[in-house]
Order: structure tokens, then C-alpha cells, then sequence
């Protein structure tokens, strides 16, 4: 047994997979967070177009 968790951790094979799977979450969540802020900048600019058309 102890040769077997010896073994697992000096095994490194999958770290590359690994660490690319945690950039494309990161890079995800800062793109979702992205396009949260800029979803809400854009409704403001509508929102503003569409009051000022009411006006009139």
C-alpha cells in the first residue's frame, strides 16, 4: 500500500490536463463576469434610447 501512494504521488502525467481544465474554468468565469457587466451597461443605454423616444 505504501508503495502504491508512493507511486501516485510522484506520478505527474495528468498535471498538464489539469492545470489547462483550471485556465479554461478561470477564463470562463472572468468571461461570464465580463459579459454580466457589459450586459448591464448595454440595458442602461436602451433604457435611456427608449425613455427619450417615449417623449417625444
Amino acid at each position: 500500500m505504501r508503495n502504491l501512494l508512493d507511486r501516485l504521488w510522484k506520478e505527474d502525467e495528468g498535471q498538464d490536463l489539469t492545470e489547462y481544465g483550471l485556465l479554461l474554468v478561470l477564463i470562463a468565469l472572468a468571461a461570464i463576469a465580463m459579459m454580466q457587466s457589459l450586459g448591464s451597461a448595454i440595458n442602461a443605454v436602451f433604457s435611456t434610447a427608449s425613455a427619450s423616444m417615449s417623449v417625444s
